[in-house]
């Protein structure tokens, strides 16, 4: 089902830049804000190899809630006292989902992981959501675009409690999608962010 699933995203997706040329400057955006978080992704695994391995999902969900719900905050208080800046944020957001989709995938672990094989996951996951982003964007005809950079913290907070509950859940649901569905749908919205930061 997941291979047909992603070969209906593919198809989507190059129907939507032949009908919209328009998106082809949001799919080249998306892949400046792929390479910059990637960038990160490499640098902190050298500082710390994949220790990473070792967090259940539900660890990760917390440490994603961590870093939207500093974001409100600054954007509510309008100051802050800690350096990292809300760009630096939302790049962790999109970094630790798509570790939590390796980690729902794999199951995490005490092992290291092969650098290699953890930079192929990263990216292999990472272009799903792109794919994933094209085929919606071409429903909603660029949207989001239009939105305030604070309704993706808010869409983001919304995501990480329906996470939570699926996880209370074990994992179960009845009519909405899975983790990995909201962990996908945090990675997109972050990238608007920072297209739009």
């Amino acid at each position: 089902m997941y291979n047909k699933t992603f070969k209906l995203l593919i198809f989507s997706y190059f129907y939507a830049l032949i009908e919209n040329p328009g998106m082809e400057k949001t799919f080249e955006q998306y892949g400046g804000i792929m390479d910059v978080c990637r960038e990160v992704f490499l640098k902190k695994m050298k500082d710390y190899g994949t220790a990473w391995r070792i967090l259940r999902p539900v660890s990760i969900t917390d440490q994603i809630y961590i870093k939207a719900r500093r974001i409100r905050s600054i954007e509510e208080k309008k100051v802050q006292k800690v350096e990292d800046d809300i760009r630096s944020e939302f790049i962790g957001i999109i970094n630790y989902a798509l570790m939590g989709i390796i980690q729902l995938n794999l199951g995490p672990s005490e092992e290291e992981m092969n650098p290699a094989k953890a930079i192929e996951l990263y990216n292999q996951y990472f272009e799903n959501a792109r794919t994933l982003m094209t085929a919606k964007n071409h429903d909603y005809d660029e949207a989001w675009r239009e939105m305030r950079i604070s309704s993706y913290t808010d869409l983001i907070l919304m995501k990480i409690r329906r996470t939570k509950q699926i996880e209370d859940n074990q994992g179960e649901t009845i009519m909405s999608e899975g983790i990995d569905a909201n962990y996908y749908d945090m990675v997109n919205y972050a990238v608007f962010a920072l297209i739009k930061i």
